[in-house]
């Protein structure tokens, strides 16, 4: 395997940023994300950041169109998107399944539906994603019970495993062997005789096989109206969630006759999310919103692409102001009484 020993991780991060706009972890205790790296930037790869990847790829706001009305006629103009190749670095496994669901709702089209987003497409086929495997867990993480290997994900361009002393290099695909290239001929990687490192060891675990069908029954138990009660509908837990995307449209007038359409990330947990125009809400309660972000996660989602809409990230376990935790979630629906 090829390795990198971590004194030259600064030389390396110049090279990548050299090569393209550069994103790194970074921050502190209070708040951390990914941002776009500079010369003396420290970068954190000792912990998950706080917020992940998904607004690189899937932007808080972006502007979709503009719109000109000229008498009778109106001229409707997509944003031009001059986007440059991204290198993101540092990614873990968990915010690159939660990239993979992203892919799943804005790049495929099925025999159910589904789209192919051009602003979307373009970012992500930009996007060039260094994953780094986890040595260890936060107490919060809980990525192994839902399908995800903490160690690697095969949809990483680059692949860098903690060795200690030095980051295992493995390409995965050609944006990543390019990379890879770029160190080597640098003289920066080495070739060793290493084995992979073992998988992290978690705290918190959950047993979510069979989730999806149980839930098939319990569109109507009490359970919602328990935890509907408890939630504040903040909507802390979707907007830290890596792979929650939900988003409105808004129209923004500049005058009478010029203006753009806007797309700007939402929530299901917010009371007007699904406020109609004639004022009805077919979810106007707290447990009608809960039950729909479970019910997304572990049941809509699976049926549909074949993954949990959760990656196990801990984000909204760890950040929930009433301790509104999903692994207990999960375990209830498990131990729930249902008829039939």
């Amino acid at each position: 395997m090829k390795t990198l020993n971590k004194i030259s991780l600064n030389s390396a991060l110049e090279i990548f940023a050299s090569y393209a706009p550069l994103y790194v972890p970074a921050g502190n205790e209070t708040f951390s994300g990914f941002v776009r790296y500079s010369t003396g930037l420290e970068v954190r790869l000792d912990k998950n950041t706080k917020l992940g990847p998904k607004s690189l790829l899937f932007p808080r706001v972006e502007n979709l169109y503009s719109y000109s009305n000229h008498g009778k006629d109106t001229e409707i103009s997509p944003v031009p998107k001059e986007i440059e190749p991204t290198i993101i670095f540092g990614v873990r496994s968990c915010d690159l399944q939660a990239i993979v669901c992203l892919d799943d709702v804005f790049l495929s089209q099925t025999s159910r539906g589904g789209i192919n987003d051009y602003n979307y497409r373009i970012r992500r086929g930009n996007a060039i994603i260094v994953a780094l495997g986890c040595l260890e867990a936060d107490g919060d993480c809980f990525c192994q019970s839902m399908g995800v290997d903490p160690s690697e994900h095969e949809q990483a361009d680059l692949q860098l495993f903690d060795l200690g002393e030095s980051f295992g290099v493995e390409s995965h695909t050609a944006k990543g062997l390019n990379l890879s290239r770029l160190l080597e001929n640098s003289g920066l990687l080495a070739e060793k005789k290493v084995a992979k490192p073992r998988p992290a060891s978690f705290a918190l675990t959950v047993d979510a096989q069979g989730i999806t069908h149980k839930l098939q029954k319990m569109f109507d138990h009490s359970l919602w109206d328990e935890l509907g009660a408890k939630c504040l509908n903040c909507g802390v837990c979707t907007y830290v969630c890596p792979a929650c995307h939900c988003f409105d449209i808004s129209v923004c007038a500049k005058d009478g006759c010029n203006g753009s359409t806007i797309r700007h990330w939402d929530s299901c947990m917010f009371s007007q999310y699904t406020e109609m125009a004639g004022g009805h809400n077919p979810r106007p309660g707290k447990k009608e919103k809960v039950r729909q972000r479970f019910l997304h996660k572990l049941r809509y989602f699976p049926e549909r692409y074949g993954k949990f809409l959760c990656t196990g990230c801990g984000r909204c376990v760890a950040l929930c102001p009433v301790n509104l935790d999903i692994t207990e979630v999960i375990r209830r629906v498990k131990e729930a009484e249902i008829d039939g």
